[in-house]
């Protein structure tokens, strides 16, 4: 039976018949995984070390990493939807992933070189254009190759996969610094070594072209792109407006990783060379998670466990804002960090796709992306202001609070895309 998402079942309400049909993970997922593995193996343990390589080794202030941590959520925005459109529309997604996988590799090179905030910036926004570049056309493949009444759980594999480089990262981050005081420069070398790496997998074992997965036996391929796939009043019958803004939202409340980290540290008072261990206890929350909120997702409903993710987010929130701290309260902000990243990264990917015409779900998943990444760049450069003026207790009590207010203000925005889902 054909519904509002492009004539594909709705796998919410078609569980029942898709109870007989196993779930099964496409080879193409796992290798996608395994270069998301890599190249997040890559770009977290700089990440990990950023905020203490902005603020300590080259003494910038708080208010300057606020701008590099916007830059590194943000940048990819200018390319997400053009990426997403040129991967529709030439029907070679995996040509548009490499690039931006490839853009991002030569960056590494230069922070080798970087020594100020100026250098330092273009090289974040050069990475972070490749990350751009590459994600919409790499989630497309993964909606293509996935079984339509497992999509979340598809994603949450390979979520899994790349959470394992992120919690890896770090810990490589932790490990060089612990062996090499100061070793910034060898965590940048090894950094480049695993984009590399990730590349080269794509290039060798992901296939170009992939036939869109159904339920029924050998499937059938993605609709060409038109044009006419793009016109607003079929966006808006499809509500992913509303989704688009709700995400917005909730992503301007999303302040940077780095920010809850060292207030953590402030806090916490241990040394800078655990700094990198928080990255990996948010990461193995998040590979822990992203296949059973995937699972539930798909059983239970994608649209609440997105914004239960944000519950999570706001609890972690007030556990960072209370008067005291300690490993309990260190150990507690992790797992809900995880838990929020587990709830929303994947599960959005699979809303979007849902909700749009088959043809052009690289667009639209470019174009959720971006609204994702510009919000929580301005996060990022907001809150570096507001702990600057206010100081990170009352900026994170306040960004709490506004929090809390956007959920609420979510589930009003979210009905018209769970009536759809529900068609």
């Amino acid at each position: 039976m054909s519904d509002r998402t492009g004539g594909r079942k709705d796998p919410q309400t078609a569980l029942p018949a898709a109870a007989a049909t196993a779930f099964r993970v496409s080879p193409v997922i796992i290798w996608l995984g395994i270069v998301s593995m890599m190249t997040d193996i890559s770009s977290e343990s700089v990440a990990a070390i950023l905020p203490l390589y902005v603020t300590g080794f080259l003494g910038l202030s708080t208010i300057a990493f606020g701008i590099i941590d916007g830059i590194n959520q943000g940048a990819s925005a200018v390319v997400r939807i053009a990426a997403g459109w040129v991967s529709d529309r030439s029907g070679q997604p995996k040509l548009v992933a490499a690039a931006g996988y490839g853009l991002s590799a030569v960056a590494r090179v230069g922070f080798l070189f970087a020594g100020g905030f100026w250098t330092l910036a273009g090289i974040v926004t050069g990475d972070r254009i490749g990350k751009g570049i590459r994600t919409a056309p790499r989630d497309a493949l993964i909606s293509a190759a996935a079984q339509p009444e497992y999509l979340a759980r598809s994603f949450g594999v390979h979520r899994m996969l790349d959470s394992i480089g992120a919690a890896a990262g770090p810990l490589l981050a932790f490990v060089i610094l612990v062996l090499i005081p100061n070793g910034f420069s060898t965590v940048f070398i090894v950094s480049l070594a695993f984009a590399v790496v990730g590349v080269t997998v794509l290039v060798l074992m992901v296939p170009g072209r992939v036939r869109e997965a159904t339920s029924e036996p050998g499937g059938t391929r993605r609709p060409r792109f038109r044009w006419s796939r793009l016109r607003w009043v079929t966006l808006k019958q499809r509500a992913l407006p509303r989704l688009l803004v709700t995400a917005g939202l909730l992503g301007v409340l999303t302040i940077g990783d780095g920010f809850i980290y060292l207030l953590l540290q402030n806090r916490g008072s241990f040394d800078v060379q655990w700094f990198p261990l928080l990255y990996v206890g948010t990461n193995v929350v998040f590979l822990l998670f992203a296949i059973p909120l995937g699972k539930l997702a798909d059983r239970w409903g994608r649209i609440p466990v997105f914004l239960g993710g944000h519950l999570a987010l706001l609890a972690c929130y007030i556990l960072a804002a209370l008067p005291f701290g300690g490993l309990g309260s260190t150990l507690g902000c992790l797992v809900l960090l995880g838990l929020f990243y587990a709830a929303t990264d994947g599960v959005l990917a699979a809303i979007v796709t849902q909700l749009s015409p088959p043809a052009t779900v690289a667009t639209a998943l470019g174009a959720a992306q971006t609204v994702v990444a510009l919000s929580r760049m301005a996060a990022a450069a907001a809150f570096g202001v507001l702990w600057f003026v206010l100081g990170p207790v009352t900026a994170m009590t306040l960004v709490a609070g506004l929090l809390a207010a956007g959920i609420v203000a979510g589930m009003v925005l979210m009905g018209g895309p769970r009536r759809t889902l529900a068609a």
